[in-house]
């Protein structure tokens, strides 16, 4: 529930033994849920990113986010070429961002549109999601807390 940055309290939580690992970054169609989330036409392409936050060399955290073409412009170009930079530390030191309220979902294993590499998780897992805004442009960013997560 913590409203501050997720990506600096893994960060602590590790003794600074913290990685991105990107399991994936491409232009997608987001999700009908996603679009929702960011008032998105159906047909609207975006930069979906799904990465894994390492604390200690174990998954703590699956991240997805969604990051909508219009809002990759401008000085904000920056965002297509994250590398295994943590979007979290971008997104909390710029002075222009909001954050909308927190959604929180226990997700039941067989009903998560996770990657591909998680799907052997058998147990239900807790996620959050919220929509950013940087110079009023929106960035969706979905966190599920993975079971080897602990702070």
């Amino acid at each position: 529930m913590h409203p501050g940055s997720l990506t600096q309290r893994l960060v602590d939580a590790s003794d600074g033994q913290f990685k991105v690992e990107v399991l994936s970054q491409s232009l997608q169609r987001p999700s009908l849920s996603e679009r929702r989330a960011l008032s998105l036409p159906e047909h609207r392409l975006a930069l979906v990113r799904e990465v894994i936050l390492m604390g200690r060399g174990a998954p703590w955290v699956f991240a997805r986010s969604v990051i909508p073409l219009t809002t990759l412009t401008g000085r904000l170009r920056r965002l297509r070429r994250l590398d295994s930079r943590p979007l979290g530390a971008l997104l909390f030191s710029d002075p222009t961002m909001t954050r909308d309220a927190l959604q929180w979902a226990c997700i039941a294993p067989n009903g998560r549109p996770l990657a591909a590499q998680l799907e052997h998780i058998n147990k239900p897992v807790w996620g959050r999601r919220s929509v950013f805004k940087l110079s009023a442009k929106p960035i969706l960013v979905c966190e599920v807390f993975l079971p080897s997560f602990s702070l």
